[in-house]
């Protein structure tokens, strides 16, 4: 029998944390509720969660200084939750380590969403089944398959841990090499028309993927000064 993943829930709104819990638990993932910063930290270490859902606006450790604290020893996939909108929030959070971000209220079928994607790129793909056939909707250059269907990229045959938007950032540069896009135009395709954040949303996230995704000899992600990005192909007949 395949055990649960399990889902340790951070915030101190009792009510929004036992809707979580239920949302979750209908899911079939198991979890567990503490509400403030130092039970956090202890129950991350008792409990060994699958990934963290976590609150910022806490009673005395703050939900910024949890993640700066977990992120010292532990890559366990962390979503940052908020009722707080602004720019600088999501931007720190992403510095610290956050993997995603979501702003209150939510719905719960985006949440659910939101957390399987994410823990989908903490599933390393067994051995086995690496060189098995790619199947769904992917790019392929030299030592790099990004696989948008599955949520999956693969760099140098090992499995990249990434969060979902790093991973539609890479995937969209790719499948349109060598063309420049602006920080608005990637907002707009990546997080949506409706989305408020600024250009340096674009900037993190660009930033963390080339700390993942090293430059190769055929291809690299390239800044075009004064416009923006493209997945710059070296060597497109190949």
């Amino acid at each position: 029998m395949i055990s649960k993943q399990k889902i340790l829930i951070v915030d101190d709104d009792v009510n929004i944390a036992e809707l979580i819990s239920l949302y979750l638990t209908k899911e079939c993932f198991d979890t567990r509720i503490v509400h403030n910063g130092e039970d956090a930290l202890k129950e991350f270490e008792n409990y060994q969660p699958n990934l963290i859902l976590l609150d910022l606006m806490l009673p005395g450790i703050d939900g910024y200084e949890v993640c700066r604290e977990i992120r010292k020893t532990s890559k366990v996939p962390i979503i940052m939750l908020s009722a707080k909108g602004e720019v600088f929030d999501k931007v720190l959070g992403l510095e610290l380590g956050a993997d995603d971000y979501i702003i209150k209220p939510f719905d719960s079928k985006e949440l659910v969403a939101r957390v399987r994607a994410v823990l989908r790129r903490f599933n390393p793909i067994p051995e086995q089944d690496k060189e098995e056939k790619i199947t769904g909707k992917y790019v392929k250059y030299p030592d790099l398959i990004i696989n948008i269907s599955n949520y999956s990229v693969q760099y140098y045959g090992k499995n990249i841990e990434m969060p979902p938007k790093e991973l539609e950032l890479l995937y969209f540069l790719a499948s349109n090499p060598n063309q420049v896009f602006t920080r608005e135009q990637l907002l707009d395709h990546i997080w949506g028309y409706e989305y408020f954040g600024d250009t340096r949303t674009v900037d993190v996230h660009i930033k963390r993927l080339r700390e993942k995704i090293k430059d190769h000899n055929d291809w690299s992600i390239a800044t075009v000064w004064g416009i923006g990005y493209k997945f710059e192909v070296k060597n497109p007949g190949r």
